[in-house]
């Protein structure tokens, strides 16, 4: 670190109020990883606004290739933590793919994904989607629209192939989840067999989240799910259409998360909590005042170092508002959410709802009971460390006590039927029962064997 940047850190330590309860640091220097994502948001604010320096952190933040090497660099101490998919730390913690304990003391936000499909795909689908009076089409749009398109090419035997960001992605489950709501099947994995097609009337496969519009307009994929700003970019583009927001699907869904690894954690605890306390105050100011912060928020990540997409393609979803077609604005305030609806916090009904979709499509290949499902979930979502961090800001003044679910068991509420696309409730603390409810998907004792589902 230079002189320069070292002595503003210094001034700005000083003047905190943190100062007053500074951490005993293991460990200073720090590197985190992120995609270019409006989400990664909590992480430029922390950095821009001084939150991490306020902890005595010199932080720098690094743009990953794609989610794998995010990953790794990770695992192998190349980086210190990330901005990941909600599944990742479950995925390896589990060891579907590269096998590593990593864990989150802090959930990054809610929502900020959608389905886009292209043009064409979209002419074809709107004589089968409803509309309102004034001729508007009416939101949400089921994928029950998008199958007579599916069955039409299916029939001139041409592959309907869709993109989504990594197999453990909520957008490979978002998207899934929509095309099973729809009668779709969306295809199956297996020991035998990672691509997740067997069976599939779509065809899903991996798109890094920046190239989705390219390669859409290239014809490779008719479609695919992504977070913000590759849905509103293909809007500004002319070149699709969002069809559903993660919001519609599923109403306030957990997305990202901030992973470390368990030795990480182990080996530095201040560490851990004065990072999570700066990610925390970057969520509450995301989030404050009703949003009044997001305008300079979309400056920040419209930065070539972080998203570096337009000011005005990131404002489009980032700032309450979502366009599905050219001119069909609509009020979105929750599209993005960092902070409200406890929101930050780890909750292990999450990580369940990640480890079901998991276990539908045959990621988990064998039936697990609920008591795997919710010890899974406490060894990777870290509650207490997150709780431990919002103490001190609370004490600090930094924050409200009001604000933070001190006495949860770490499961929300059941969602209700209504807060979902297919009317079907989520319960974390009763996973297989949830699985049972939903009418594709394996269930109970059913594997994949070869390419077939066996009771």
């Amino acid at each position: 670190m230079n002189t320069f940047k070292w002595l503003i850190a210094t001034t700005a330590l000083c003047a905190s109020p943190a100062m007053a309860d500074m951490l005993d640091l293991e460990k200073d220097e720090l590197t985190f990883g992120f995609i270019k994502l409006t989400d990664m948001a909590p992480l430029a604010v922390a950095y821009e606004n001084g939150y991490f320096e306020d902890e005595g952190l010199f932080v720098t933040l690094e743009a990953q290739a794609n989610w794998k090497v995010l990953l790794d660099g990770v695992i192998d101490g190349q980086l210190d933590g990330a901005h990941m998919l909600a599944g990742q730390p479950l995925a390896a913690t589990i060891g579907y793919g590269t096998e590593a304990h990593i864990i989150t003391p802090f959930s990054m936000d809610l929502n900020g994904n959608a389905i886009t499909v292209s043009n064409d795909i979209w002419e074809q689908m709107r004589p089968h989607v409803p509309l309102m009076e004034d001729g508007r089409p009416q939101h949400p749009i089921s994928a029950s629209s998008l199958a007579p398109v599916v069955e039409e090419y299916q029939d001139q035997g041409i592959p309907f192939n869709m993109g989504m960001v990594f197999p453990v992605s909520t957008h490979n489950y978002e998207l899934r989840y929509w095309l099973a709501a729809g009668g779709i099947e969306p295809g199956y994995y297996s020991p035998d067999d990672v691509t997740g097609q067997i069976g599939a009337d779509v065809f899903l496969s991996v798109t890094p989240p920046p190239q989705m519009p390219s390669t859409m307009e290239a014809g490779t994929i008719f479609g695919y799910c992504v977070g913000e700003p590759w849905n509103q970019q293909a809007v500004f583009k002319g070149i699709g259409v969002p069809v559903v927001t993660d919001y519609e699907l599923w109403r306030n869904n957990p997305e990202k998360v901030f992973g470390i690894s368990a030795e990480f954690a182990e080996e530095n605890p201040n560490t851990t909590i004065a990072l999570t306390k700066a990610l925390i105050r970057a969520a509450i100011w995301l989030d404050e005042n009703d949003n009044a912060n997001r305008e300079e928020a979309v400056e920040i990540l419209s930065r070539s170092e972080y998203v570096g997409a337009d000011y005005d393609v990131i404002a489009n979803s980032m700032t309450g508002t979502f366009e599905y077609e050219k001119g069909d604005v609509r009020e979105v305030p929750d599209f993005n959410v960092f902070f409200r609806y406890n929101a930050t916090y780890p909750f292990y009904s999450d990580a369940i709802w990640y480890l079901s979709q998991m276990r539908r499509w045959g990621q988990i290949a064998e039936p697990q009971t609920d008591e795997w499902f919710i010890e899974t979930a406490q060894s990777v979502y870290r509650p207490d460390i997150y709780l431990e961090a919002a103490r001190l800001l609370v004490d600090d003044g930094m924050a409200n006590e009001a604000d933070f679910p001190w006495d949860s068991d770490g499961f929300k509420d059941p969602t209700p039927a209504e807060d979902v696309i297919d009317g079907i409730p989520y319960d974390g603390r009763a996973p297989n029962a949830y699985l049972d409810s939903l009418p594709i998907g394996l269930k109970g004792d059913q594997v994949i064997s070869g390419s077939e589902i066996q009771n």
